[in-house]
């Protein structure tokens, strides 16, 4: 007789939405799942299912779960979660930060990638902070299994919900694999990107748009070094999530000279995202915080020079050193900005950070230490 299945359910709906760094957690890791552990019978629960078709498309239409569209999102953890649990009996169910309230026999997984509105309350408004500490810390409380993704925000997480640090399990991000199947040579993409986008000779930046990531900063070095004047231009990828006041007034008064050469993609595609970190002449992530940081790993793996913070979780990526610098510090980050633009990494200096980068940051090792979870939770 067979080993009966694991059944587990995964809220998705985050991949509903803008990206963020979530769905690549979900994607990656599931990917992984879903390819090494075929005692593992895995549900998705989201509003757009033939997305999630997309995503994984090895997974059964039956266990690809709809919710229905209502007014108030929040409303399918009453309804819609509780229902599908109820009905397929599953042994675990995972979040990412919020969960319904727990159901008999069905053991739930958070995985709260970061507290950073405590710790950065200017960038956020009171009623996000608020909600979001009774929402979060509720579930994560509650949860049978706690994960995180970096040492850090294990760190901030249980230091606001006065949680032993041990009950907290680090399972952290990986570098995208789906991003290596698209790579090219450098010259390659820079024929690609021109070609599909009219962009050469660039600065990039990618994330979504939103205070704490400290796009402003880049802008105003940008400018302030006049890197248009040398024909360099600076390309944003990524959705506003959180409106930047003074970051949309810097657009607003840019010059018609350096609009000509200021970027602002919403988003691209997998391949076409390869294409620009491989074409870059320079990938720069200036955020003052991050619960893990995953677009300049992203970037290392791909080839491009990497300028990045030190702040918050990215303080484990030692491996850019020389290339990081504290947001705080503007002198600082012009200075580096500017030598490296003059001068960049060695091909050798890149190559060690890559494979660095994939040794470190694996979705297989985070995998096997998710499913060991699953394991020693399973009977317990």
């Amino acid at each position: 007789m067979a080993a009966k299945k694991i059944k587990l359910f995964v809220d998705a709906h985050v991949f509903d939405k803008e990206y963020q760094g979530a769905q690549t957690f979900i994607r990656e890791l599931y990917t992984q799942l879903l390819v090494n552990y075929p005692n593992l019978d895995i549900y998705f629960g989201a509003y757009d299912t033939a997305n999630i078709s997309n995503i994984f498309p090895t997974v059964p239409q039956a266990n690809i779960l709809r919710y229905k569209k209502r007014t108030i999102g929040l409303l399918r953890y009453i309804f819609d979660i509780p229902a599908y649990i109820k009905k397929h009996h599953f042994d675990f169910a995972h979040f990412q930060y919020i969960a319904p309230k727990n159901r008999p026999g069905c053991k739930y997984i958070i995985t709260l990638h970061d507290v950073l509105f405590n710790d950065f309350r200017q960038d956020f408004s009171f009623l996000y902070r608020i909600s979001r500490n009774l929402l979060f810390g509720s579930s994560i409380k509650r949860a049978h299994i706690k994960t995180t993704v970096s040492a850090y925000s294990r760190q901030r997480i249980c230091s606001y919900y006065n949680i032993p640090e041990a009950d907290v399990h680090i399972i952290q991000n990986g570098v995208n694999d789906a991003l290596m199947q698209f790579q090219s040579s450098k010259q390659h993409a820079i024929k690609a990107v021109e070609q599909k986008f009219g962009i050469k000779n660039f600065i990039l930046y990618t994330s979504r748009i939103e205070p704490r990531k400290n796009q402003l900063l880049l802008l105003k070095s940008y400018l302030k070094l006049e890197l248009y004047k040398r024909g360099i231009a600076l390309v944003f990828i990524g959705k506003e999530s959180i409106h930047t006041p003074a970051l949309t007034k810097l657009i607003k008064g840019l010059s018609d000279e350096q609009k000509q050469l200021f970027y602002w993609i919403k988003q691209v595609s997998q391949p076409n995202l390869a294409a620009f970190y491989r074409a870059c002449k320079l990938f720069v992530y200036p955020s003052k915080a991050e619960g893990f940081g995953i677009p300049p790993l992203e970037a290392a793996i791909c080839g491009a020079p990497v300028l990045c913070s030190s702040a918050t979780a990215m303080q484990d990526f030692t491996f850019f050193e020389p290339y990081r610098f504290d947001p705080a510090d503007e002198n600082d980050f012009e200075q580096k900005l500017s030598q490296m633009i003059d001068t960049a990494p060695s091909n050798i200096f890149m190559e060690k950070v890559a494979a660095q980068v994939r040794l470190q940051y694996n979705w297989q090792n985070s995998s096997n230490k998710f499913y060991n979870l699953l394991q020693a939770n399973y009977n317990a």
